[in-house]
């Protein structure tokens, strides 16, 4: 295994880690035993955990920066984006398995950490505000072509959609049953944003084909 290969195996398997279990109880030596590599591996590409993380959440946010500027790219309508991101949030957050949802690794391990760690602080904050100014330049389409309630203020729209929907996915996560999200989720998250009612069905119709 190259270099590159070792350093990208670290940072998932982190992040596996720490999703399943939480920052401060997940330690260098289980990362380097889950992965196969020796702690002399873990120091020459990490000087800490702390950095492992931080640099973890980089390298998953290139992957997400990618679905994300693809399911609400101006080549689809407002409404297709809004239908395209809850499809997103229901197969990559929630999926198929009431035992096992995904979730999102990094506002678990903010839930979860009590550490004080500058890093990891940051980096935290950095991902929601990242993943936030997506949900933002969603509101404002959807507000200037006039699907929202004529009151809503788009920064606050997009700033309650993402803690609706991160709280519903906790509450399921609790519940272990997914009847309630998949019915729920989306209606929520019109009222949530101001979506004007008589576009419900519009976003309704197509989301169980797509299911």
């Amino acid at each position: 295994m190259n270099a590159l290969d070792t350093r990208t195996l670290l940072l998932e398997t982190a992040l596996d880690l720490i999703w399943q279990s939480s920052y401060n109880s997940v330690g260098v030596n289980e990362i380097c035993k889950q992965a196969g590599v020796t702690k002399g591996s873990f120091y020459h590409h990490f000087e800490s955990k702390a950095e492992l993380f931080c640099e973890a959440s980089d390298h998953y946010w290139e992957t997400i920066r990618q679905d994300l500027d693809a399911i609400l790219s101006p080549v689809h309508a407002p409404l297709e984006q809004l239908e395209n991101w809850i499809e997103f949030i229901f197969i990559n957050k929630i999926g198929e398995d009431a035992t096992n949802i995904p979730g999102c690794a990094f506002f678990s391990a903010g839930t979860q950490t009590g550490c004080v760690d500058t890093l990891v602080t940051q980096s935290l904050q950095t991902m929601t505000e990242r993943s936030g100014k997506y949900n933002l330049a969603l509101m404002r389409t959807l507000k200037n072509e006039n699907y929202l309630e004529e009151n809503v203020d788009p920064e606050q729209a997009a700033r309650l959609m993402q803690q609706y929907v991160q709280g519903a996915i906790m509450h399921t996560r609790v519940r272990r049953c997914l009847n309630y999200i998949k019915r729920d989720l989306p209606e929520g998250i019109y009222r949530v944003i101001g979506l004007k009612p008589e576009y419900w069905f519009t976003v309704k119709a197509t989301w169980p084909q797509k299911k």
